[in-house]
């Protein structure tokens, strides 16, 4: 089968490159010269890299000294974190617990799982609602409980499985009186919804090329000066000498140039995908009405591009397998976890229990959808389903 026959919806997984940029990344490529060089070679790179820098900052509310460029949203998350704490906690041991939503990524999920076994943070999570929100009063509980011991609060700008948008104000609300800093995983939000790093009052946050319409590779993290990071990478000194390596040119012109798309089209691109977003909700409910969708129903409280429902008495993983036979490819949740036999971290920690959890999947929107491949996939949808359920049924019995 053909890509043009294809209906792609898993675009929180990656989402295409815009021809924007895959047009100033080729321009790049042609081009030969390390940033770091003093030479006219080097100089004209190191000009594209800071037109670059200076770009993203604007689009995004920050001042170009802020953005520091890594290989990806992965790197950014854990640069944040372990920076952070290895930072905050060598000034002061007592400064152990890390403060993080029940929600994140495995990108930061991870990390801190793992400084918490090897690095002797204490870890403490954040409880969400029904709709995959942080509970604020969850939150208040654990910096009130004892201020003075929290390295730094980490919370997504919008969760990548159901969609839901955070009160990252809120929380820096609550952080800002003890000067505790504050992290957000911003990936999946940037472009979908307003940022303005600056007037957030986040101390970091995280952004990556390939989930705007740029190219896999390259990231940043957005950071104040002010912010003392440990380096992960040690080297050459790059960028404020807490992520050493050699700048990658094209690849970090490709991402400007896809941010400058995303934020310049965000809302007439939000309001393109709201409504082929409730054109297939609307068809999945015609078809299949004991579906359920799951999320905030508050526009204002999702991102407009994600919808994720649970189809009671079905494999989700068959289901994904099933529609991919089709032609049309969804995820049952975040793509690094994908493959692997067990529910979502996310609906679990909303309270779904594991079957339902089990039986959900997620369609996700994005600038190259049409009205032909939400068709596409309701079109099949019957069949896809009544597999799914046969199949639960043979090894229930």
């Amino acid at each position: 089968m053909t890509d043009s026959a294809r209906a792609y919806l898993d675009h929180a997984a990656t989402t295409p490159m815009v021809p924007e940029a895959i047009e100033a990344m080729v321009e790049q490529m042609g081009r030969t010269g390390n940033p770091s060089s003093l030479h006219g070679s080097g100089r004209a790179a190191r000009r594209v890299v800071e037109e670059s820098r200076e770009l993203i900052a604007e689009r995004i509310g920050a001042r170009p000294s802020e953005v520091v460029f890594t290989s990806g949203g992965t790197e950014a998350n854990n640069l944040a974190i372990k920076g952070l704490f290895w930072s905050r906690h060598g000034q002061d041991p007592a400064r152990r617990r890390l403060v993080f939503s029940a929600i994140e990524h495995h990108a930061l999920l991870d990390p801190v799982v793992w400084l918490g076994k090897q690095q002797d943070a204490e870890v403490v999570t954040t409880a969400v609602d029904r709709h995959g929100v942080i509970r604020l009063d969850d939150l208040r509980a654990s910096v009130e409980a004892d201020p003075l011991s929290i390295a730094a609060i980490t919370t997504m700008w919008a969760n990548n499985e159901m969609g839901s948008v955070q009160p990252i104000d809120e929380v820096v609300a609550l952080a800002r009186p003890h000067g505790i800093p504050v992290h957000s995983d911003a990936v999946q939000a940037a472009g979908h919804v307003p940022i303005d790093f600056g007037a957030s009052g986040l101390d970091a946050m995280t952004i990556t090329a390939h989930k705007l319409g740029g190219p896999v590779g390259v990231g940043a993290l957005v950071a104040v000066r002010e912010l003392e990071l440990m380096p992960l990478l040690h080297g050459g000194g790059q960028e404020r000498d807490v992520r050493s390596g050699t700048l990658g040119a094209p690849l970090i012109a490709a991402f400007a140039a896809a941010v400058d798309v995303a934020v310049r089209r965000r809302e007439t691109e939000a309001a393109r995908l709201e409504t082929l977003r409730a054109r297939l909700i609307d068809g999945v409910k015609a078809l299949v009405p004991d579906a359920v969708v799951n999320g905030p129903s508050d526009l204002a409280a999702r991102l407009p591009h994600i919808a994720h429902l649970t189809f009671p008495g079905c494999d989700g993983d068959a289901m994904l397998m099933l529609f991919d036979a089709h032609g049309v490819e969804v995820s049952t949740g975040s793509a690094c976890t994908a493959g692997v036999p067990q529910p979502s971290h996310v609906l679990l920690a909303m309270g779904y229990d594991e079957e339902s959890a089990g039986s959900s999947l997620r369609f996700s929107l994005g600038h190259t959808t049409t009205e032909a491949e939400i068709d596409r996939a309701l079109a099949v949808l019957p069949e896809v389903h009544e597999r799914a359920r046969a199949a639960r049924r043979v090894r229930s019995s």
